[in-house]
């Protein structure tokens, strides 16, 4: 037999039972379209985590820490100030290194009072895509009466409107130490809050940009609700604090600071650059570090997400068993005929894997295309209701070629794999008996 002759008769077999093979292939259409779905959400995450990641260069930045490198290497010795700072932007391949200084205020805007921490940040680097503006602009380099305020900050404010808080004003209130009123032995005072060794300095700025706020997962230049310029933050009286830790190593510091980022042209120079800051002794980190272990985490949620949706597949495939083995039931006589003028056992066999695998291949396009459009309407949903609370639109969906077409190339390989037992039973039929059957 030839293979047009192959799938005209199991064409026609399948369409003599119209209703048990649509019932068949809509399981395997409901199956491939969870799988299809889950996979693409997955997919479409992971797609807008490395997007995000490379819109805002961030495999670009490698941060240095004061801390030794090697157990060899004297801590001591080890000073992150301007002047090593001077070394890094030297090197091959390094735009620019800045410090990370943060400091914790209270944001004081309208009736709400928050505190949080004020990032301080080179006019440069927040005209670049680190600071993803949603309206204004950025301060001058010299602009010490201007600031960029995060987005979350006035959603929390339930503004919505980020143009509207352009130009108006912001208390900035810095923590200071002062020691004229503080009295140990005061236990009272102390528990119940007063007479701490801090008083409070009031600044007011004028906001120039409204910008997007990172989560807990960013880094930390991209997690506070205030980025001011170095020139403003030097006219503030604070407690200059990156970290928790930072209090507890401010007495075994020597000096400098806590931590540099280096912004490299290109994420290729970024071993290099970390090869030599290491020479210098210093313990680096970078980003692009992580991207394996991302894609590590994405691949293990995309394996929990497709083992949700091959449940139901398996019991679309259980479905695809059913069918065939009826079939045999139903056509043992016509099989006996087969077999009796001079089909061989594998013509059988090719026939119920034929039936099958169109039961597979349809149920897998019509599939994809369930799936598409239910992702489709999430998307849309999500978004909209996201939108009221003023986050950008965004696919949660993605469909690359190859989950296509391995969506229907899997849905044929189900079904073939469910149609191996009906076509071996079809094939065992002895053509004597089966031509006295009833």
């Amino acid at each position: 037999m030839k293979l047009k002759d192959y799938i005209e008769l199991s064409t026609a077999n399948l369409w003599k039972t119209k209703l048990r093979t649509f019932l068949t292939t809509f399981g395997v259409i409901i199956g491939i379209g969870a799988l299809v779905s889950m996979l693409a959400f997955g997919t479409g995450m992971q797609k807008n985590v490395i997007n995000a990641f490379n819109a805002m260069e961030l495999f670009n930045y490698l941060m240095v820490f004061p801390e030794p490198f090697s157990p060899k290497i004297n801590a001591e010795d080890l000073i992150l100030d301007n002047e090593a700072i001077g070394s890094f932007t030297k090197l091959k391949g390094v735009e620019a290194a800045f410090p990370d200084i943060r400091f914790p205020a209270e944001i004081g805007f309208r009736d709400k009072k928050e505190f949080s921490f004020i990032q301080v940040l080179p006019a440069q680097f927040a005209d670049t895509k680190l600071v993803q503006l949603r309206a204004g602009s950025v301060y001058e380099a010299d602009d010490a009466g201007s600031m960029i305020i995060s987005d979350s900050f006035l959603r929390r404010l339930d503004i919505r409107d980020f143009e509207r808080v352009l130009g108006q004003k912001v208390r900035l209130s810095t923590l200071v130490l002062d020691f004229s009123e503080f009295n140990p032995l005061d236990l009272v005072g102390l528990l119940g809050g007063e007479k701490l060794p801090l008083t409070m300095k009031n600044y007011e700025l004028t906001i120039v940009g409204v910008s997007e706020r990172m989560g807990m997962g960013g880094p930390s230049l991209l997690r506070s609700d205030v980025i001011i310029s170095p020139t403003a933050a030097d006219k503030m009286k604070k407690i200059t604090m990156t970290n928790l830790w930072d209090l507890f190593q401010q007495s075994s510091r020597k000096g400098g600071y806590s931590l540099v980022n280096i912004k490299v042209s290109s994420p290729k120079y970024v071993d290099s650059v970390r090869s030599k800051v290491e020479d210098m002794g210093f313990r680096t980190f970078a980003i692009i570090d992580q991207l394996e272990e991302i894609r590590t985490g994405f691949f293990f949620m995309d394996m929990i997400l497709a083992a949700i949706g091959m449940i139901a597949l398996v019991v679309a495939s259980l479905g695809i068993i059913n069918t065939m083995i009826m079939s045999v039931m139903e056509r043992y006589s016509e099989i006996g005929v087969m077999k009796a003028v001079g089909a061989r056992d594998r013509d059988v066999q090719k026939i119920f894997f034929f039936e099958s695998s169109i039961i597979g291949f349809l149920g897998g396009v019509f599939g994809l295309g369930l799936g598409w459009v239910v992702s489709l309407l999430i998307n849309r949903v999500v978004n909209y209701f996201l939108a009221q609370q003023g986050v950008p639109a965004i696919d949660y969906f993605s469909f690359p070629w190859w989950l296509c077409l391995g969506a229907v190339g899997f849905a044929v390989f189900v079904s073939l794999v469910s149609g191996i037992y009906p076509a071996m039973r079809a094939a065992r039929v002895d053509p004597v008996v089966a031509l006295r059957h009833d």
